[in-house]
């Protein structure tokens, strides 16, 4: 691969690719116990996924999107800025980046927006893969960032999950060699939901981050109780070779309107930018959406309470039909399924329900996001046919 590529040719080639507790359920032990089998490079994309969905649906609850937002005020900016949207949205791209670092204590130069995280991401996947090497990841856990590598022949390490289906750190830090590209964290974890211990995972942060870079994916951390207690942003700030990726796309609702960013030391944003966008890839209304719901508490408690009561109605459903799952920090649950993965998605869509299955621990795997009630109650009459 050549050392130096133009960012525009790159978008329009084929190569930018598609893309809580301690104790877990009594049912789950003995699953957690089975040999990991890998589930990098055997699911469907989020995209294909979504486009797969049936088409009368009554419950979307496959893409782990906030069906209760944006809020009201953020909607009435994105209204207001459609008037100036014949401009280019640069100024207000800065005020964002602004925002966001005199909020985490850091500077504009230590922050990188761009149209949601995953260009970020695959930004990360290109530069990383450009001196070969290999990138260490979880299995399972999110895909964008190895996939995006590995179709670019680089070699991804996957390391299974602990018997909590949680991110193995000490068993990932052993896999470290001098072949090394970077280290990929997702955390909270996506599919499992489950999040690591905020002091473990500092340690090991500062460890791993003097031999090689540390990527943290911290998309679903506001779901989380105090997301300030166990961001990684603080390695951020004392200097360690951290980047951290937030997206506006979960507890914000967002999805549709695309913004993230990412928080790096500022020589790894300049190289970073290099495969990225930035800030002119998003769209006025949106970034002025986002300027408005950034930090917005209010908005985001509200929205969490609703989540977090579709949650609880999930595992009672799940629970009276005698069924386990893994307690999620997140906005979606996984559960083992007792029947085929596949057969079960498309009994569901079947039934207007929409949702994901994963395969692995030799077990067939179901991923529910949380929706709105009446889409929980939608998911609870049709899983009752099929359980």
């Amino acid at each position: 691969m050549k050392t130096s590529m133009n960012r525009r040719a790159w978008l329009k080639s084929g190569a930018l690719l598609a893309g809580g507790l301690t104790l877990l359920p009594s049912g789950l032990t003995a699953l957690a116990a089975s040999p990991p089998v890998s589930a990098l490079g055997e699911q469907l994309t989020d995209e294909a996924a979504l486009l797969g969905s049936p088409p009368q649906i009554k419950a979307r609850l496959l893409a782990n999107e906030n069906p209760f937002g944006p809020s009201e005020k953020v909607k009435q900016a994105m209204m207001e800025a459609l008037s100036t949207s014949y401009q280019y949205p640069a100024m207000y791209a800065r005020e964002l980046v602004q925002k966001i670092a005199t909020f985490e204590g850091v500077t504009p130069e230590h922050i990188l927006v761009d149209a949601g995280s995953s260009p970020l991401l695959q930004a990360a996947a290109i530069h990383f893969s450009r001196k070969g090497g290999a990138i260490i990841t979880g299995a399972p856990s999110y895909r964008d960032l190895p996939d995006s590598a590995k179709d670019l022949s680089t070699t991804i390490v996957e390391v299974p999950l602990t018997t909590e289906y949680k991110l193995d750190l000490e068993a990932m830090e052993k896999k470290v060699d001098a072949t090394t590209a970077l280290m990929y964290l997702c955390n909270p974890n996506n599919p499992t939901g489950t999040v690591l211990d905020a002091a473990k995972l500092k340690a090991f942060t500062e460890r791993v981050s003097q031999k090689v870079p540390v990527f943290i994916d911290e998309a679903y951390i506001d779901y989380l109780p105090d997301p300030q207690s166990v961001t990684m942003i603080e390695a951020v700030k004392k200097g360690q070779n951290v980047i951290v990726a937030r997206t506006f796309s979960k507890l914000y609702g967002f999805a549709g309107m695309r913004v993230g960013y990412i928080v790096a030391q500022p020589e790894t944003i300049k190289i970073l930018s290099k495969y990225a966008v930035g800030g002119m890839s998003i769209s006025a209304p949106a970034i002025r959406g986002a300027l408005v719901a950034y930090q917005d508490q209010a908005f985001m408690k509200e929205a969490l309470q609703k989540t977090l009561a579709s949650r609880q109605f999930l595992y009672d459903t799940l629970k009276l039909e005698g069924y386990s799952y893994i307690p999620s920090s997140a906005n979606f649950v996984m559960f083992p399924l007792k029947m085929d993965g596949k057969r079960f998605v498309e009994e569901m869509a079947q039934r207007g329900v929409g949702i994901r299955n994963w395969k692995f621990n030799n077990q067939d795997w179901c991923r529910v996001s949380i929706g709105r009630m009446d889409e929980m109650q939608a998911f609870a009459a049709a899983f009752k046919q099929l359980s």
